[in-house]
């Protein structure tokens, strides 16, 4: 069920790792941003913006992993952006993203996976992206700053610790630069939702960026982080 946390914004909140798909209006239509995750929740998801009674004219996949590429057929066809950093990885990895999406949850469309658009110049999405290098090649997260609401992606999650992609050097200073960019956008936000797990709203925003930084220190430091969050590393 979709659940409404801002002026035309809601979140629809998948079992699968606590995944977060976010609908927005706007004056075109709906757009959706990492639409997941098994077929019979996306098909829930289509019965849920069947009641809105608005079009999808658009989605936006926040970064390259598979299960951030996911679509189906009763969205529509319509263009899915990324930034070009990331549609040229997804594209790449498209069999790829398939196969762990086959695996993940058998009843997935596989065939709109990853196809992706690269987001032109003049940037068709409501809002303003906030690209950064952590976590993921061509991760951005949106800012709504009309709607006070800030699209975090794969960073600043409640349930799932700081994931730096192991294929990358420099993640190690990329992350805080990241978490410094997005502090930046979310300065005067009343509402964070990240890709998986809760949604922040109010001092639980800022109580995210401490604890990511915290992680982020100690493992510079050398030492195991005390964070219980979900996928700490062993």
């Amino acid at each position: 069920m979709l659940k409404q946390v801002a002026d035309g914004v809601w979140v629809r909140q998948s079992e699968w790792v606590w995944s977060n798909t976010t609908v927005i209006r706007t004056d075109d239509g709906l757009v959706l941003v990492d639409p997941g995750i098994t077929g019979a929740e996306l098909n829930e998801l289509a019965d849920d913006l069947d009641q809105l009674g608005l079009p999808v004219v658009a989605g936006f996949c926040t970064h390259p992993h598979f299960d951030h590429l996911l679509w189906h057929p009763r969205f529509g066809d319509v263009p899915r952006y990324a930034t070009p950093a990331a549609a040229e990885v997804a594209t790449e990895a498209r069999e790829r993203a398939q196969a762990m999406a086959a695996e993940t949850a058998p009843d997935i469309p596989l065939e709109p996976i990853a196809l992706v658009t690269p987001l032109p110049a003049d940037n068709p999405l409501p809002g303003e992206l906030v690209e950064h290098d952590a976590h993921a090649v061509g991760h951005a997260a949106l800012l709504l700053a009309d709607r006070g609401v800030l699209l975090a992606g794969d960073m600043l999650s409640d349930v799932l610790i700081p994931l730096l992609d192991p294929r990358r050097s420099g993640q190690e200073d990329a992350y805080p630069a990241a978490l410094d960019r997005l502090e930046a956008a979310a300065k005067d936000v009343d509402v964070l939702i990240p890709g998986h797990g809760a949604i922040a709203e109010g001092h639980e925003i800022a109580a995210r960026f401490a604890t990511d930084r915290a992680y982020l220190a100690a493992l510079r430091r050398g030492e195991e982080p005390a964070d219980e969050r979900w996928g700490k590393r062993k």
